[in-house]
């Protein structure tokens, strides 16, 4: 679905603010007729009527109340670019007035996009590709931003286009943008009961597999017209994406200090054993001493996780040297495949190896891990205004947590 029009929903707001047509082409420098066509074609697109049109003005109907949240919100961030330009313009420069205006360059959806598509593709051939553009559209567009802001957004180097320290900042909030241009029709069909969209899940190890498949399962039963999309990506990436708005909200292990650009919720707490394959030597001992784990090789998390971390403290703590993995990996199916191939150990959720556990071809040992249990929760960007269907599936989330904990 085309996103909603940047221009149109800046007229919107301009009449939102003024309560009418006349007022608002004023400060728009456009003319009424232009302004009210803005509007209307905004209504078009969206399939509803954001004004009620009465002699004493034009009054937001619920959907048009829906819309200008999003708007406001867009018009925020688009605001802080402009202030931010002004004011590294403005350093000992002449040009602080000249270079940087209003936002009306930004007032394109197609630029804010490719600027976007840029910094991740580096390349102008695949950005046009992926827009259907010519290079020179793609050119252009990142022209505009820069004349407009005063600053370069890239720099061409030697691995393609990269964005500046300028660049990066303001394409975060670009992509802001352009998430909440995506979620104003979805809020639209929430009014009429009908939950729809893409939800982008930043998935961590711990959710994948048994907590995330059951809530989306019991989610999608109930709007099936919704699209999750999960990403297994580093956790550094994930937050990187949460920020910019491309990922909706990241589920796994929390970690000790979100920052102050995130919210945290634990929905329940995860037990952390040791596990080995069914026919393993430790398996039907009723009693298991560190000595013991000795005589056994290790399959591990790699260094500097918060499992391995959490690991190394618990054998310190007990007065032992952690054990020195002879494989260190972060995929559980080769972690999985290793023990049940021979004699190895591992210390993994209960949760990520449910299904093997359950079919009896792992076992958890007899071997009390005190003190390594994690908290599993949601992570938001503080301030966030989530999709509904985003907003639907954390509370499938919290529910099934709750019967959990």
């Amino acid at each position: 679905m085309p996103l909603v029009s940047l221009r149109h929903l800046h007229a919107f707001s301009a009449v939102a603010a003024a309560g009418g047509i006349r007022r608002s082409s004023e400060s728009l420098f456009r003319a009424s007729s232009a302004v009210a066509r803005s509007v209307a074609a905004l209504e078009d697109s969206l399939g509803v009527q954001l004004f009620e049109r009465k002699g004493r003005g034009m009054l937001l109907t619920r959907a048009g109340e829906t819309v200008r949240l999003r708007a406001d919100r867009i018009e925020a961030e688009l605001r802080e670019v402009r202030d931010d330009a002004l004011r590294m313009n403005g350093r000992g420069t002449e040009r602080a007035g000249n270079k940087v205006g209003g936002i009306d360059a930004m007032l394109n959806e197609r630029r804010l996009q490719s600027a976007a598509l840029l910094a991740e593709a580096h390349y102008m051939p695949g950005v046009a590709h992926a827009l259907g553009a010519s290079q020179s559209a793609i050119s252009q567009a990142i022209t505009h931003l820069e004349n407009m802001l005063g600053q370069p957004l890239f720099l061409r180097t030697a691995h393609g286009m990269l964005p500046t320290d300028a660049g990066r900042r303001w394409i975060e909030r670009f992509e802001r943008v352009l998430a909440e241009l995506r979620h104003i029709p979805e809020d639209i069909a929430a009014l009429a009961g009908i939950v729809r969209g893409v939800v982008t899940i930043g998935a961590l190890p711990l959710a994948r597999s048994q907590f995330l498949p059951l809530a989306i399962a019991a989610v999608q039963a109930r709007h099936p017209h919704l699209v999750i999309r999960s990403l297994e990506s580093p956790y550094d990436e994930l937050t990187a994406g949460l920020l910019s708005g491309r990922i909706d909200f990241i589920l796994g292990a929390l970690r000790p200090s979100s920052g102050v650009a995130f919210v945290s919720e634990a929905l329940f707490e995860d037990k952390v054993a040791l596990v080995a394959r069914a026919g393993h030597p430790l398996a039907g001992e009723k009693s298991i001493a560190m000595r013991d784990l000795e005589r056994y090789p290790w399959v591990l998390s790699r260094a500097g996780t918060p499992l391995r971390e959490q690991f190394d403290r618990f054998f310190e703590g007990e007065g032992a040297v952690p054990p020195a993995p002879v494989v260190e990996t972060g995929d559980l199916a080769l972690a999985r495949g290793l023990l049940l191939a021979g004699d190895m150990l591992t210390v993994l959720s209960v949760h990520q190896l449910y299904h093997e556990i359950r079919a009896g071809q792992l076992v958890e040992l007899r071997f009390a891990l005190r003190g390594m249990e994690r908290a599993i929760g949601i992570t938001t960007r503080r301030g966030a205004h989530l999709s509904p269907g985003a907003s639907a599936l954390i509370g499938e989330l919290r529910q099934l947590g709750a019967s959990w904990s």
